[in-house]
């Protein structure tokens, strides 16, 4: 099976609930029928069930919960928990009634806290600021997490490298120029989400315009701090660099530049030096490769919550929900 239909299946074995509060969007309804259609997992959609129907016109969602937060019967439950989450923030009851009733994502993120959901997906319309806002709010970091980053899975058709032309490219999407540290971070968080979605080893290649020295640049330097702290914090995993990106995954030319090391040309997850470089190369590689790009994904939450890109395909949403719910399991 494809990477997808193997994350569908996944998902099928270990059914999950997932929040789309997007409702009013054509994209989020066409990818609600598709989903339980194909029985994926289970939906939760938030609005006005007229509303809402009058939207979806010819796409049978008749599966899906749809939970309006005007007759919520557990608003107030979830209106107390969100003050006691934020009081010191300043939060009070009548300020938590107005943001659950009025801003489906911060109801999204409520429900995956309170358990009535257990991931959520959103960004077809709404900014990645907004999407990630309430969840680093309300869910905050996973433990020993100490940042949040993202990553597309990208599976590029006829390709011999990577896992059978699946890698994971990070941080695509959130940390505009990581230092040393959150580089080692991203390594590390990237290596367990591809351990975890595509289920073979991680081989990490940690990216710069250099290989081994033959370059020299304070960029360059942040990379091979960024190896060194990485492999010190995750030596359970592959790690290495500084690599240009065809020595990291091409065999012959990770032979020729960096002869002897077991990573070089092998590489299926990378780490890009900043987000310039990593959002133009995964662009670059879904248009010219025809690669599948899903994501951006988020790692380092609590609990998963992921934004979609507002260019994205009701398709792109079936697999970012598919993606969710077995990051969930």
């Amino acid at each position: 099976m494809s990477f997808i239909e193997t994350i569908k299946d996944r998902a099928r074995q270990s059914r999950k609930t997932i929040v789309l509060p997007e409702s009013m969007e054509i994209r989020t309804l066409e990818a609600t029928a598709q989903i339980l259609t194909e029985d994926i997992c289970d939906v939760i959609l938030i609005g006005d069930e007229d509303e809402i129907n009058s939207v979806a016109t010819n796409l049978d969602i008749s599966g899906a919960t749809i939970i309006n937060p005007n007759s919520f019967e557990q608003m107030d439950t979830y209106i107390a928990k969100l003050v006691e989450l934020r009081e010191q923030k300043g939060m009070t009851l009548e300020k938590a009634g107005e943001i659950l009733k009025t801003d489906a994502l911060y109801l999204g993120v409520m429900m995956v806290k309170m358990g009535y959901a257990d991931g959520m997906v959103a960004g077809a319309v709404n900014s990645t600021a907004n999407v990630l806002r309430p969840s680093l709010q309300i869910l905050k970091t996973a433990p020993n997490t100490k940042l949040v980053s993202s990553f597309f899975v990208m599976v590029v058709p006829n390709c011999e490298f990577g896992h059978q032309g699946t890698f994971i490219y990070s941080d695509c999407g959130l940390v505009q120029n990581p230092d040393a540290e959150e580089l080692a971070t991203i390594a590390g968080s990237s290596a367990k989400s591809f351990r975890n979605l595509v289920g073979v080893e991680p081989i990490v290649g940690m990216l710069s315009h250099s290989t081994k020295g033959s370059a020299s640049h304070p960029d360059v330097d942040k990379v091979v701090e960024a190896t060194r702290i990485a492999k010190s914090l995750y030596p359970e995993y592959k790690i290495d660099g500084e690599f240009q990106s065809d020595a990291a995954i091409v065999p012959s030319i990770g032979a020729a530049k960096a002869p002897g090391n077991e990573i070089a040309g092998k590489a299926n997850v990378l780490v890009f030096p900043d987000l310039d470089a990593a959002n133009i190369c995964y662009k670059l590689t879904e248009r010219l490769a025809k690669a599948d790009a899903y994501g951006p994904i988020t790692q380092g939450i609590a609990k998963p919550v992921n934004d979609l890109s507002r260019g994205c395909t009701a398709e792109d949403i079936v697999g970012v929900v598919a993606i969710t719910a077995v990051q969930a399991q």
